[in-house]
């Protein structure tokens, strides 16, 4: 064991559950008896919104309420989701235009919430909601990522919904002025559908005097206070709970209409009301990730240092403010601006602009892998204009070792990092001296092959502080978390963690989380928090609690200076063969009266963030004639400080490269000039299989962080967040050779066939 703890590959303990099918998810939870919510949704992009007439379709059979923006006002409730603002470059705030619960006036995306049905049956809903009358007169559409426009806002006449700066701009531009190699590169990273395995769904029921909410998110305590504060019931009112989540991915981190829908339903019907979306209800209406224009400038000096770094960005939010969007890709962006990069001067400008589409919030790494694609983009472009190895002049402007903690330039405090150890140690694994010959074996088959590097660095976000709850019973240990696993498999490193701290073996140990009566606060999860944050507060926990069992015990033993032995879970006394274990010595103190003993809860607040960062290496292959694009070979080193299992920990960046793979090779959200979205199913949407993604080779460095006592860093984001940038390079590294020089994700077939033709036809003139 390591001075921070155990690092050992244990099997997902979860896993037996999920692969037999006995995982409890909302939908399996619903009460019996349940009705069912409907949503209709606008078939318009934009339009004026008159009366809808839902006359006929409360008297249809089966149906129970039909609950319209009007019926919100008779009750006395605000039509409006809570959201976050940031303040403009001015001063000012972001705009706040309210974002409806249900549409009310105008409706500005195709899947706008128009109205909530509940019915006996979800088929009854259905029938009822083809009965309301619908009168939308059509308005203009706004599609495109740039200001003014037809107005979607009448507080935002041209259409920006932000305006936020950082850095010192007067002090980039005068160093890039000054810069012996200026390098520019506009950059469009590409919108995508989260698609979790499980769509978001809700449930509400009665509990006697009490209202309880299941949703399927990323944690309760937020859902918790918007329904408590939307019916103005007391807070004590309210439980909500979390149960099996498949896959959450930040999309179901914040709040949605349906989950108040189906609590205002349930209040007002008197029954349990459950509503589940299907999939391509799910496609019009989840909040999507990504979609923005990035322009970077790089200024070097003559001997190829990076002198200035100027960024500007215009990110679409979509047809309203959600929760999050209008800081993911200002705030968020800017916690990596500079990456690994010893940078001396930069500035940042990102403009958020309102579309007559769905909203865009956080997707998996949520503004890093937005602004390290960017930058890593920008980095590959300039070694191939300055003619030096990409990976040489990575090697030039990293950050040294000696210069941790360091400042970057955008006032984020970086604890530790050894960068060149990391490229090299990929440079590698991934055998960079014989890609010339694979290269050279890939033409003669009739295909492109390129190499693509990013080296990422990744800002783990959050609430800093988390609460644990340890209960010692016969059975063995309960322990209670304030975040909530979308598959990642918290429930078998949190054994690990509580194994390590107290001896207990791991089927003596219960998880508990998702359950707003069980803990009373908590950050969920979100920003690849859960194991620094959670593993903190549960180390603190064990130690007060075997701190307090050691002092009761050398009181009822007449003996000082005990000891605990963690490997084997017991007390000592010195000079003695007896020992107790944390069970029985539990129970001794219950039976002198102080039960109290036996259950501990700290809340803990880290006091700086953890970097992980790492480099992934891609090779693809690109069809000449065709240009259907492969990802061939993919390597990873990735640096998680000390890992408490590291088979978790691959498989996070197994899934996180392969989403990182989709969004470059063939994820795309399409709309029609009607806002129509046209990826509307999986006909049409094209999400990864199997065959598109290789085997990806991982490999880990050990640099512990010095930002919280377990010396980890989090794992979950950062496979997406190097993968973007390393498929793009390499596509880039494949097509420069035929002198293209701009390509933008997803490299679809058809999309490359294109670029293609038209190298060949700038080369026939």
């Amino acid at each position: 064991m390591s001075k921070f703890g155990s690092s050992q590959p244990v099997t997902r303990v979860e896993d037996t559950r999920f692969l037999t099918g006995t995982g409890s998810y909302v939908d399996d939870l619903a009460p019996e008896g349940a009705l069912f919510g409907y949503v209709l949704r606008s078939p318009m992009a934009h339009g004026t919104l008159g009366a809808l007439d839902v006359a006929e379709a409360r008297q249809a059979p089966g149906v129970h309420a039909v609950i319209t923006a009007a019926d919100l006002a008779a009750q006395g409730l605000t039509n409006g989701m809570r959201f976050s603002t940031v303040k403009n470059r001015d001063g000012s705030k972001g705009n706040a235009a309210p974002r409806t619960i249900l549409a009310e006036g105008r409706v500005r995306f195709v899947g706008d919430p128009l109205a909530f049905i509940v019915a006996d049956s979800l088929a009854q809903a259905k029938d009822a909601a083809e009965l309301i009358e619908v009168d939308i007169d059509e308005l203009p559409v706004k599609l495109d990522l740039a200001p003014g426009g037809p107005v979607i806002h009448d507080s935002a006449p041209d259409n920006i919904a932000y305006d936020w700066g950082k850095g010192d701009e007067a002090g980039t531009d005068a160093a890039l002025a000054e810069a012996a190699h200026v390098v520019t590169l506009t950059t469009h990273d590409n919108r995508v559908i989260v698609n979790s395995l499980e769509p978001r769904g809700a449930y509400a029921e009665a509990e006697g005097e009490r209202l309880h909410v299941a949703v399927n998110g990323q944690g309760v305590w937020g859902t918790k206070k918007d329904v408590a504060k939307w019916l103005g019931l007391d807070a004590e009112a309210v439980r909500v709970t979390n149960p099996d989540v498949g896959g959450g991915f930040g999309m179901k981190a914040m709040g949605y209409p349906e989950q108040l829908l189906v609590a205002l339903a349930c209040r007002m019907t008197g029954r349990p009301v459950r509503w589940m979306g299907e999939r391509t209800e799910s496609m019009l209406s989840d909040n999507a990730g990504r979609d923005l224009d990035v322009t970077c400038t790089l200024g070097f000096d003559a001997d190829h240092r990076i002198t200035a770094y100027k960024v500007d960005s215009l990110s679409n939010m979509g047809g309203y403010n959600s929760e999050f969007g209008q800081g993911i890709q200002s705030d968020l962006f800017s916690r990596v601006l500079t990456g690994p990069y010893d940078i001396p001067v930069t500035t940042f400008r990102n403009r958020g602009i309102f579309t007559n589409t769905t909203q865009v919030d956080a997707y998996r790494g949520a503004g890093r892998p937005e602004a390290i694609y960017a930058l890593e983009r920008v980095m590959d472009f300039a070694a191939r204009e300055l003619g030096v190895d990409p990976l040489e002049l990575r090697r030039k402007n990293f950050i040294r070792p000696d210069a941790f903690p360091y400042t970057s330039p955008m006032g984020e405090l970086y604890d530790v990092g050894e960068f060149d150890r990391v490229l090299t140690r990929a440079e590698t694994e991934a055998d960079l001296a014989g890609f010339a010959a694979r290269r050279a074996a890939s033409e003669a088959k009739g295909q492109f092959r390129g190499l693509g590097v990013a080296y990422y660095i990744e800002s783990i976000l959050g609430d800093p502080a988390e609460t644990a709850i340890i209960e010692l019973n016969e059975a063995g240990a309960t322990l209670y978390v304030g975040t909530q696993s979308n598959g990642q498999g918290h429930e078998t490193v949190y054994r690990q963690i509580l194994h390590d701290q107290t001896g207990l073996p791991f089927d003596q140990i219960e998880i508990v989380q998702g359950d707003s009566d069980r803990i009373a606060k908590g950050g969920g999860t979100g920003g690849s928090r859960s194991v620094t944050t959670q593993g903190t507060a549960m180390r603190a926990t064990a130690d007060v609690l075997i701190s307090g069992l050691m002092a009761f015990l050398e009181d009822d033993m007449d003996s000082r200076d005990m000891s605990f032995d963690v490997e084997e879970g017991v007390f000592r006394a010195p000079g003695s063969n007896v020992v107790v274990t944390l069970l029985e010595a539990a129970a001794r103190a219950a039976e002198s009266g102080r039960a109290d003993l036996a259950r501990a809860s700290e809340t803990t607040e880290l006091d700086g963030r953890s970097f992980p960062n790492g480099c992934h290496i891609a090779e693809v292959e690109i069809d000449r004639e065709t240009g259907n694009t492969r990802v061939d070979c993919y390597t990873v080193v990735d640096d998680f400080g000390v890992l408490m299992n590291p088979v978790l920990a691959e498989g996070q960046v197994h899934g996180g490269v392969a989403q990182g793979i989709g969004q470059a090779i063939s994820e795309r959200v399409v709309y029609d000039e009607n806002g129509q979205l046209l990826t509307a199913t999986f006909m049409d949407y094209g999400m990864p299989r199997a065959s598109d993604t290789p085997f990806v080779a991982f490999y880990t460095e050990e640099i512990p962080s010095t930002a919280n006592p377990l010396g980890m860093k989090g794992c979950g984001e950062a496979g997406t967040v190097g993968a973007l940038g390393a498929v793009a390079n390499a596509v880039q590294d494949a097509l420069w050779p035929v002198g293209i020089r701009q390509v933008d994700m997803p490299f679809t077939p058809s999309r490359v066939w294109q670029m293609l033709e038209d190298a060949r036809a700038i080369a026939a003139e």
